[in-house]
């Protein structure tokens, strides 16, 4: 998929996503990696071991004074498992302290191993060691036709990353969702976006993810129209179902909610669903 970072990232610590080891995080901490927020820099802020980054930066590897080559890594277990179409790796501010490269491998187990069986498991290649440039975002679009629960950021030989973004169609477990009433467009459990009129504020995606939004920002905002129709979202539910409730939350947009909202639904197994109400559908007169 060429457009990835339209996929939801996989990652992110709103979905739950976690920085659960790395190999070292001496000048700024690994959980920086999956915030969900842009990186920042404040100049001149220190603390006791050096200038204060927004993202993770390990020490330089040394040995009596010599390079000791090598890696470091991070490791990440995703909020959603599911399959990667692309990764992001963002060195925001690290200019004289990036890495020159780096790798991303995948993973795929259950549970929550500790950080000793993680590193003794075997991992799939997902990226191969790729060329990064400082205070840039470096988007490497991956073929991985495999689920994964976690991802390890190998960083060569050692630096800074601000951000890493995993992006990708989400596959949960089934086994979980089996015989109990569960939220069918719910990110976590496999809903996803197929379609959208408008987006120019803040993603579909936002819809579907967990929890109550802090800010308008984590919502779903279009551009205002001045056409006289209507904006619309299509979502992928995360398998059949018999609705029985519906939510639809404006939490934060108040003067610019919605004045009113309908909701239309299908059973179109394998089909394409992508054009939306405003390719003919219930609702039509959309773009």
């Amino acid at each position: 998929m060429s457009d990835f970072a339209q996929l939801p990232d996989l990652a992110a610590r709103p979905l739950g996503g976690s920085v659960v080891a790395a190999s070292d995080e001496f000048f700024a901490e690994k959980e920086n990696l999956i915030k969900p927020e842009p990186p920042v820099f404040s100049p001149q802020t220190f603390n006791h071991r050096g200038q204060v980054y927004d993202g993770w930066e390990t020490r330089r590897r040394r040995v009596d004074g010599e390079a000791a080559g090598g890696s470091d890594w991070a490791v990440v277990r995703l909020g959603v498992p599911g399959v990667i179409h692309g990764v992001a790796v963002d060195t925001a501010f690290f200019k004289g302290n990036y890495p020159p490269e780096c790798s991303v491998e995948g993973l795929a187990v259950e549970g929550y191993p500790s950080a000793d069986e993680l590193a003794a498991a075997d991992w799939v290649p997902v990226l191969p060691r790729s060329p990064l440039r400082g205070d840039a975002v470096a988007s490497f679009p991956v073929e991985a036709s495999r689920r994964f629960t976690h991802v390890r950021l190998s960083i060569y030989p050692d630096g800074g990353v601000a951000r890493l973004r995993v992006h990708g169609e989400p596959v949960p477990d089934p086994r979980d969702l089996a015989g109990v009433p569960c939220d069918l467009a719910a990110l976590e459990n496999g809903g996803a976006v197929a379609g959208c009129s408008n987006a120019f504020f803040a993603s579909a995606y936002h819809l579907l993810y967990p929890g109550l939004a802090a800010t308008a920002g984590e919502g779903w905002e279009s551009a205002r129209r001045r056409d006289g129709g209507h904006d619309w979202v299509t979502v992928r539910l995360a398998g059949a179902g018999v609705l029985r409730a519906v939510e639809v939350d404006t939490r934060h947009f108040r003067g610019n909610a919605p004045d009113q909202v309908s909701l239309w639904g299908a059973f179109s197994p394998g089909s394409d669903l992508s054009g939306g109400p405003g390719a003919g559908g219930p609702g039509a007169g959309g773009p």
